[in-house]
């Protein structure tokens, strides 16, 4: 019997297997980039939602994907309990706001998803580059996996988020009890040095999507 969540599985292991991410799946296909969206996937009332047979008929034909290789994917997924979905958003719409509850960590349904085996942080979120002003670090497209609870250490590349909603991936040169000083990873290498008060998070980018 399928169920709800592996075929969600499916469809977001499609998108990583082809290099996209589900809105960009979507978008490929000549679907609404929220189509797959993990708020679309329960609905108000919290029923499960299923993607429709358009929907389904549409990804497999921009992915050159057969039917059957669809349901093999399903059934990997059917077998692979360390899979999970993780919250994911772009940096641009990150630094737009509502995506962070007051401990910084994500929260709400403007978030997309993406599906990652054998990540133990249970905090941990997806971020997709946009645009070139982090080349050559990351490229437009690329997505980094943020871990809240892995140790940042001098040298880490970092997503620092302020208490008023500045976001920025730079690299983290000092952090004490009073101060986190970090360097931007766009073109002019700036250092900056911000209050510990100041940042409501700041956490390791701890893998990309290269």
């Amino acid at each position: 019997m399928l169920k709800h969540g592996e075929i969600w599985a499916a469809i977001d292991r499609l998108a990583r297997d082809h290099g996209f991410t589900t809105s960009g799946l979507a978008r490929r296909s000549g679907l609404d980039p929220t189509t797959f969206n993990r708020s679309k996937r329960v609905s108000s009332d919290g029923k499960a939602r299923w993607p429709s047979t358009e929907s389904l008929s549409k990804v497999l034909e921009a992915t050159g994907v057969p039917l059957v290789h669809f349901f093999g994917l399903v059934n990997q997924n059917a077998g692979s309990p360390q899979s999970r979905t993780l919250p994911m958003a772009s940096l641009s719409d990150l630094a737009a706001g509502n995506h962070f509850d007051p401990q910084g960590l994500p929260t709400g349904e403007h978030w997309d998803g993406i599906s990652l085996a054998e990540l133990h942080d249970p905090r941990a979120f997806a971020v997709e580059i946009m645009g070139a002003s982090l080349e050559p670090f990351y490229f437009d497209g690329d997505v980094v996996i943020v871990s809240p609870s892995a140790p940042a250490r001098r040298g880490d590349r970092v997503l620092l988020r302020s208490l008023t909603g500045d976001i920025k991936i730079c690299r983290l040169l000092r952090r004490t009890a009073r101060r986190i000083e970090v360097q931007s990873l766009s073109g002019d290498a700036a250092l900056s040095s911000h209050p510990a008060e100041s940042v409501s998070l700041l956490a390791r980018i701890v893998w990309v999507s290269q």
